[in-house]
């Protein structure tokens, strides 16, 4: 498939849903990408879906076989990610389903995914039961397990000799693991935990109590929108002097509206910009000179996705045989933008985890850059509970 057909195959996939189921042809590798396309959070899916299409773009016949790539927007909502997964791999016949962003949109389309032999590869979302005790031969993740990003600040929160940090992430899978990856790494006391409403606006309300308690350190989850006016909020509210931690945060999805506001705020990532590979290097001036924006590590991890599957299916020979293109999957056959990259046992990544930092580039851009490396080579702690079919 040539690269225009691949673009035109993108920007038709609103309307394939609508057409007729799609015939089963082993010559053509059909990849369903499932995201949040829509909302506050939608700038996290179009990342996504930005990173991946780049990808292709770059490769052209993914696998070297005719490729049609469907789009779809899960709404963030479970029932409707449930139904389109389920388009996506009955009518469509979607071999791959590339998605979802969001930790409760994965338990909500794996069943349906997997049930029907297709594979899913999730470019953000790292549920811990499918890491752990949920694991499935067909599902693999390009990201990493929600606890890991989480580890890195409380391994840093440790190091510092914090021993009162106010706890703050919405109520949703993603939130309670990234609380508990935080204090996998993190022994000191909490000095208040609270879990908001996914897609909470206003904060002024918890960052009154932060500043009544006044805590060492403040650690966050909040992605998307949510940390744009968190990050602003907390700003406003005087309270810069407090250590503000996080991930998902403050990150190139979130700066362009932060600026300023999130300047020598850190974080946890498995990657930053600046990671200093060759391949990564090429990766970001593409992603920027394309869209006019800096990536985030939802495109990197997306652009990864879609390497990982034209490496497999040409490693496989293509899809027909669904065992050979999972063996192909498990040996991660190409170079990831982060260097070292291979797959545990639960098909969860093994690579290195960075505290980085927020900082305004000389171009006047924003972004993070990473101070120092705080794992390497880290598997995720669920793999032992991994029992893999």
């Amino acid at each position: 498939m040539t690269q225009s057909r691949t673009i035109l195959a993108l920007l038709a996939a609103s309307t394939c849903l609508a057409g007729p189921a799609a015939a089963q042809d082993d010559d053509t590798l059909t990849i369903g990408l499932l995201l949040t396309l829509s909302g506050p959070s939608a700038v996290l899916g179009e990342m996504a879906r930005d990173g991946f299409q780049l990808a292709a773009e770059e490769i052209g016949d993914i696998g070297g076989m005719t490729t049609r790539i469907i789009v779809v927007d899960d709404e963030l909502k479970p029932d409707v990610a449930t139904n389109k997964a389920r388009e996506l791999v009955q009518r469509n016949g979607a071999d791959i389903v590339v998605g979802p962003i969001f930790s409760n949109i994965m338990g909500a389309i794996a069943k349906p995914v997997v049930d029907s032999g297709a594979i899913l590869i999730s470019p953000n979302a790292g549920p811990s039961v499918f890491a752990g005790a949920e694991c499935h031969r067909n599902i693999f993740a390009t990201s990493y397990q929600n606890d890991q990003m989480h580890e890195v600040m409380g391994a840093y929160a440790q190091a510092q000799g914090f021993d009162n940090v106010f706890l703050l992430a919405p109520n949703y899978q993603a939130g309670k693991d990234a609380l508990a990856g935080f204090r996998h790494s993190y022994e000191g006391g909490v000095a208040g935990e609270i879990f908001t409403q996914l897609g909470q606006l206003d904060y002024s309300a918890e960052l009154a109590q932060i500043a009544a308690m006044q805590p060492d350190a403040v650690f966050a989850f909040m992605p998307g929108g949510m940390g744009v006016n968190l990050v602003r909020q907390y700003r406003q509210a005087g309270l810069e002097t407090i250590p503000f931690l996080s991930a998902f945060t403050v990150d190139e999805s979130t700066l362009p509206a932060q600026q300023d506001a999130a300047v020598s705020f850190l974080g946890g990532s498995n990657w930053a910009p600046d990671l200093d590979t060759p391949e990564n290097k090429a990766f970001v001036e593409a992603y920027e000179a394309k869209f006019n924006q800096v990536p985030a590590v939802y495109a990197m991890q997306a652009y990864d996705a879609a390497r990982l599957i034209d490496a497999a299916v040409r490693e496989a020979g293509g899809v027909a045989d669904r065992d050979a293109l999972i063996a192909a999957l498990e040996q991660a056959p190409f170079t990831s933008v982060r260097g070292d990259f291979s797959f545990g046992p639960n098909h969860f990544p093994i690579q290195d985890f960075y505290l980085t930092e927020v900082v305004k580039r000389e171009d006047g851009k924003f972004a993070t850059s990473i101070v120092e490396k705080i794992f390497e080579d880290y598997q995720d702690s669920y793999v032992g509970d991994c029992q893999m079919d």
